[in-house]
């Protein structure tokens, strides 16, 4: 390939330098943020060589070149346009100025969240291999792993505090996180997660059972009661306190000296907020999670299958918008309270959307005669089905339409059937074939059920609406000849 050619006929199919507002990559797409998109030749971008599809989401426009080529168009394009130095952040910040509220607010969830989800997903595998260890008929009839081999005991257990660890501190890592987005100092704001799990607290998980017995501990202040319970687990409440502890600690820098700046501002500022998170932001937000949680859980056993079948159909619309990383949050409040909601049904959903695209994908890989458009669709087809679908969807699915349709309808389908059996998962991680690992084991079988479904509807459908549409094309060519 030849990258300074490349280069130079993107940058004018662009618009032109003055075009472009920033520019970087990842490990397979240019992110560029563009001044006026109407003056993107589309059509022309997807014929250039080495291009295997391009999208826009979150205010931004993403070429997708694959691992290896990105990195030398990038490099070529930031010589012509001397934009080396910027990152995915700035091209980010500009696109942010063209979304709208909800678009920043589930961007701004997004940023909080995709920097923690190593430490989730890598909880939510060690915990699904303790499962595997621990589940009875799993593997052995009527007995586990660790009955017939009861020197694994302890490796279990090892394995069970290493699964735990990141969610019962999740507020750590979630104020930390959430304070860096908000604008406030990061460290401050882990300070603020760890006051929130102390071990001289009641432990969060205790507090329904505390709440019943009538022993919840406090502080009496004056003759006013404040409740001692920590926030394990917990999601609302941490962003909520993480946003006013960035707030009041900017709102001090105002009028508090620089000569005092280093020794009162991180103290009035954890003070501050530690008494509002325990006096009023705690309690109130804790409720409304668990109103959250129960309500979503209400919604999922009332509608049954017609609910898991319309979920299953809009999940990949909403991938497309980028609201799917809201559901995160979801997701983490329900694993947290994985005693009461048994799990996350969104997972499983997610997974079935996956498998669908991948499926779909496939199909169209199978029976093209484009060249460039196999080269897409077979490796963007089992990457989807491994749980990373923007490549299918992007590059394929979307672009021909059709292979996009049979998806959802695929995941409509598979997800109606799995909501049928309750299927839920207990952890997290890729969603897709190497989720089995994170499922309840009782659920497993329908789960594998669930992805035959959602794969042999998608694909099969792809094909039969890849023949409808060349047939419609070829009776229109004759028409019109």
């Amino acid at each position: 390939m030849n990258y300074p050619v490349i280069a130079k006929q993107l940058l004018a199919l662009l618009g032109g330098k003055d075009n472009l507002s920033a520019l970087a990559h990842c490990a397979t797409r240019l992110r560029l943020a563009v001044k006026d998109e109407s003056l993107i030749q589309e059509t022309a971008i997807d014929d250039l060589e080495g291009v295997k599809g391009q999208f826009k989401v979150a205010g931004q426009y993403q070429i997708i070149f694959g691992s290896g080529i990105v990195n030398q168009v990038y490099a070529e394009l930031a010589k012509l346009t001397g934009m080396s130095e910027m990152s995915t952040k700035d091209v980010a910040s500009a696109g942010a100025q063209k979304q709208n509220w909800l678009q920043r607010a589930v961007k701004g969830l997004s940023d909080i969240f995709v920097p923690i989800i190593p430490a989730i997903v890598a909880g939510g595998l060690l915990m699904g291999i303790f499962n595997l260890l621990t589940a009875s008929g799993l593997f052995i009839e009527g007995q586990s792993l660790i009955d017939a081999n009861p020197g694994l005991a302890d490796l279990a257990s090892m394995i069970n505090t290493f699964a735990n660890a990141p969610f019962v501190y999740l507020p750590v890592l979630l104020a930390f996180s959430a304070s860096k987005k908000f604008g406030g100092n990061p460290f401050l704001g882990a300070a603020l997660g760890m006051l929130m799990v102390h071990p001289d607290l009641l432990n969060g998980w205790g507090f329904g059972g505390a709440a019943v017995s009538g022993t919840i501990p406090t502080w009496n202040i004056l003759g006013f009661e404040i409740q001692k319970v920590g926030y394990q687990g917990s999601v609302l409440p941490v962003l909520v306190s993480a946003f006013i502890l960035a707030k009041v600690e900017n709102g001090l820098r105002k009028f508090i000296p620089s000569v005092l700046d280093n020794l009162l501002t991180p103290m009035l500022a954890i003070f501050i907020t530690g008494f509002l998170t325990f006096t009023v932001v705690g309690p109130f937000t804790r409720d409304i999670g668990f109103l959250l949680g129960d309500g979503l859980n209400w919604l999922y056993d009332s509608a049954g299958f017609v609910g898991g079948a319309l979920f299953g159909f809009i999940y990949a619309p909403f991938v497309i918008t980028g609201m799917h990383h809201s559901f995160i949050a979801i997701e983490t409040q329900l694993l947290t309270d994985i005693a009461i909601t048994g799990g996350t049904f969104i997972f499983p959903i997610a997974a079935m959307s996956n498998i669908a695209q991948g499926g779909a994908a496939l199909a169209v890989g199978l029976t093209t005669k484009d060249i460039k458009l196999k080269g897409i669709a077979m490796p963007s087809g089992v990457t989807a089905l491994l749980g990373i679908t923007e490549p299918a969807m992007f590059g394929v699915n979307l672009k021909l339409r059709y292979p996009f349709i049979a998806a959802i309808i695929g995941a409509a389908i598979s997800s109606a059937f799995i909501t049928m059996f309750n299927v839920k998962a207990q952890a997290l991680g890729a969603a897709g074939l190497p989720g089995i690992i994170s499922i309840r084991p009782e659920n497993i079988g329908y789960y594998i059920a669930g992805m035959a479904i959602s794969f042999v509807i998608a694909f099969g459908l792809t094909i039969v609406l890849g023949m409808r549409n060349k047939q419609t094309a070829g009776n229109q060519a004759e028409a019109s000849a």
